[in-house]
């Protein structure tokens, strides 16, 4: 799972988002950048935690954070999620998994008493410099915002 760490150089990455636009880390210099993983749009946990980030965006933006869901869904069910829900950030449809294993949160979990691969709900804030402010691996999702705006 996610070695990475406060003070760590983030992964640069590169990955298309719910309309097929290209993002990557050089993309974010001189803003703060949270980065979320969430296992699957449309499920009760994802809505709820995207849909509170969606809510607190503007105090997001007065602190000069920019924001980027990401998942291992297509581009056709990253759109449906923002545009069912009015997310004001993009999602990035993470298909191939590359920028998940660059951040390191693939990895076995369990659910029901099954075990299986999937992604490990994480945030990463990143400064303006592209370096890791803060790793959150226990999201509260009807809360997230103010585990990242604290």
């Amino acid at each position: 799972m996610t070695t990475l760490k406060k003070g760590d150089k983030a992964p640069s990455f590169s990955g298309k988002d719910q309309d097929g636009n290209l993002h990557t880390l050089a993309d974010y210099k001189g803003k703060k950048l949270v980065v979320f993983f969430y296992p699957k749009a449309n499920t009760p946990g994802c809505t709820a935690e995207a849909c509170d980030l969606r809510d607190n965006f503007e105090r997001f933006q007065a602190n000069n954070y920019a924001l980027l869901g990401v998942s291992a869904d297509s581009e056709k069910a990253q759109f449906k999620f923002k545009e069912k829900f009015d997310f004001p950030f993009p999602l990035l449809a993470d298909e191939d998994k590359s920028v998940i294993q660059a951040f390191g949160v693939w990895g076995p979990k369990k659910f029901m008493g099954k075990e299986y691969d999937g992604i490990h709900r994480t945030t990463f804030i990143i400064d303006e410099n592209g370096v890791i402010d803060e790793v959150i691996t226990d999201v509260k999702t009807k809360v997230h915002a103010s585990q990242i705006l604290k």
